[in-house]
C-alpha cells in the first residue's frame, strides 16, 4: 500500500510521530511518503497534497479534525483518507496513536470506504469552494448583526437577523453547528443544515434541507461579511451577496474502521 502522511505542524510530538510511522510502514513493506510541510520539518522532503493522487493510495492525517479538513480541501480527486487523533475531540479521526500502525499495516487493497457528502458554494456562477463540515458567514466587524434571506426552489422560506449563519453538511453537524444549537445528523443523509448564530428572534430555528432542492442564501446587510469554508478558506462578501449551495461533485472518502458513527457520538461527544 502507498501512504501519504500529513501531520499537524504546530506540535513537535505529532511531527516526530509522523516520521516514526513512515519508517515503520516502510519496514513493513509499504510505501510511505511525507506531505511536503511535514517532510520539511523532518528535513526529509515530501509530496504536495495537490499531487497526492499521482503517488499514493491512502492519505493518513495526524492531528485533529482541522488537519483532516485541510487535507481534504487541498487534495485533487477523491483519495481515501483516515485520521490518527492528535487533537482534542478528533471526531473525524478514527485511529489512536497506539493502534494506528497495526491497522495500517494490515489494510488490504479493496478496503471499504464511507463516502461523505461535501457542499459546493457559488457566487454569481463562480465556484468558490467545497466544504466537508461547513461554511460560515460572519461579519468582518465584531458585534454587528447581519440579515439573511433563505430561498428554497426560488421561494423566500426564511429570514434571519443574526450574528452569522452556518451552512453545514451532516458530517459537520457534530462540529460548529452543534455548538450553535443544531441537531446531530446521520452522515448517510443528504441534506444541507442551516443554523443561525445568536438569532435576534426566538422563532428563528435551524433548517435541514434536501440537496435535491435549489438553495440560495442572500446576504442583505449594511455591514461587510466574510464566507469561511471549513476554517481554511476565507472569501470576502462585501455588503451583499447571493450564494448558491448544492451538493459537490467531489465527496470525501473515509476508510471504514469498526467504529460506528453513533458509537463515536457517545464516546467522543456525550462523555466530554
Amino acid at each position: 500500500m502507498r501512504y501519504l502522511i500529513v501531520s499537524r505542524i504546530d506540535r513537535v510530538d505529532a511531527v516526530a510521530f509522523a516520521g516514526r510511522l513512515a519508517d515503520d510502514l516502510i519496514t513493513a513493506g509499504h510505501t510511505a511518503l511525507l506531505e511536503e510541510n511535514t517532510g520539511d520539518l523532518l528535513t526529509r522532503g515530501g509530496v504536495a497534497l495537490e499531487d497526492a493522487a499521482d503517488h499514493v493510495d491512502v492519505v493518513v492525517t495526524i492531528g485533529g479534525d482541522g488537519t483532516v479538513l485541510r487535507a481534504v480541501s487541498k487534495m485533487n480527486g477523491e483519495i481515501p483518507i483516515i485520521g490518527i487523533n492528535w487533537g482534542e475531540v478528533g471526531f473525524l479521526a478514527d485511529l489512536e496513536p497506539d493502534n494506528a500502525l497495526s491497522f495500517l499495516t494490515t489494510l488490504q487493497p479493496g478496503f471499504s470506504v464511507e463516502r461523505r457528502m461535501r457542499l459546493a458554494f457559488e457566487i454569481d456562477g463562480d465556484h468558490i469552494g467545497d466544504a466537508l463540515n461547513e461554511a460560515l458567514i460572519v461579519t468582518s466587524r465584531p458585534a454587528k448583526m447581519l440579515r439573511f434571506s433563505i430561498l428554497i426552489d426560488g421561494v423566500d422560506a426564511e429570514t434571519y437577523r443574526a450574528d452569522g449563519i452556518i451552512i453545514g453538511t451532516p458530517t459537520g453537524s457534530t462540529a460548529y453547528a452543534m455548538s450553535a444549537g443544531g441537531p446531530i445528523i446521520d452522515p448517510w443523509i443528504d441534506g444541507v443544515l442551516i443554523v443561525p448564530l445568536a438569532p435576534y428572534m426566538l422563532s428563528s430555528r435551524p433548517h435541514l434541507i434536501s440537496t435535491d432542492r435549489i438553495i440560495e442564501i442572500r446576504l442583505e446587510s449594511g455591514k461587510p461579511a466574510n464566507l469561511v469554508i471549513d476554517g481554511v478558506e476565507t472569501q470576502p462578501l462585501g455588503l451583499s451577496a447571493s450564494i448558491s449551495v448544492s451538493r459537490s461533485d467531489h465527496s470525501a472518502l473515509f476508510i471504514k474502521t469498526e467504529r460506528n458513527f453513533f458509537e463515536k457520538v457517545e464516546q467522543k461527544l456525550r462523555r466530554l
